[in-house]
């Protein structure tokens, strides 16, 4: 296990696969105490021993990040076990892709919920701490869709696009100590593209996920992002395949 000198207390939303996970267990691996949260509990508690078996302190609470009393509460937890709470990694998402003609109203309100409401319920959540202490890091898990629209991608587009003007929000009108970065990936292995209903969207996802980098690239990102000395501001990370145009 690699250690650092300055140890953070970190909350990961999405913690239970995919780019949360990858983080989650690189961030234990690097000395950090790691809180992990999602609603898949039982496979948060495979994570947890899995990042204890190799020496890393972690933890794991059920949370939806739709439930702004429950990211509220689950902030407070680990301020209340640790002293502090350092960063949060909001990494809940969603992507169930599909034509705007498609009419698919209920998911879009699904990402709406979990990619714009459930970012602003962690900031929320956090906030209050982080003044009070003084300091603080939020990091967004945004998308190269923030940047461009691809067919079926206008919602999902719409929300990363949200997140990333919020967060960029966050970082202008924030005290110093208070750091926010995007981290915004292109196609990475994760489990966001077995959600989609749309038999369309699902057929053209097939092609354009066909070069992917493993999430753990996503987490060496976040990671470096957290190292910076205080004085630095990693704004945004863009980190996708090289193949990926």
């Amino acid at each position: 296990m690699t250690t650092t000198d300055t140890p953070k207390v970190i909350l990961v939303t999405g913690a239970s696969s995919g780019i949360g996970e990858a983080t989650a267990v690189r961030l234990a691996a690097e000395g950090h105490d790691v809180v992990l949260g999602a609603r898949r509990t039982d496979r948060l508690d495979a994570v947890v021993q899995k990042i204890r078996a190799d020496g890393g302190r972690a933890r794991a609470v059920s949370l939806d990040v739709t439930d702004a009393d429950a990211v509220r509460a689950a902030v407070d937890a680990v301020v209340a076990e640790h002293g502090r709470v350092d960063v949060i990694v909001n990494n809940a998402g969603v992507m169930p892709l599909s034509r705007l003609d498609a009419l698919l109203l209920d998911e879009w309100d699904r990402m709406i919920d979990v990619n714009v409401r459930g970012l602003l319920h962690g900031i929320a959540a956090v906030l209050p701490h982080f003044r009070r202490q003084g300091g603080g890091h939020v990091v967004t898990v945004a998308s190269v869709g923030a940047h461009e629209v691809y067919p079926t991608s206008a919602v999902y587009s719409a929300t990363k696009f949200a997140a990333w003007a919020i967060t960029e929000g966050l970082r202008l009108e924030s005290d110093p100590g208070i750091r926010a970065t995007t981290i915004t990936p292109g196609t990475v292995e994760s489990e966001l593209a077995d959600h989609i209903t749309d038999a369309g969207a699902a057929e053209y996802m097939t092609t354009f996920r066909r070069n992917l980098i493993p999430a753990d690239a996503v987490a060496r990102a976040i990671s470096f992002a957290l190292a910076q000395p205080a004085e630095v501001d990693v704004n945004e990370i863009v980190v996708r395949p090289s193949a990926q145009r």
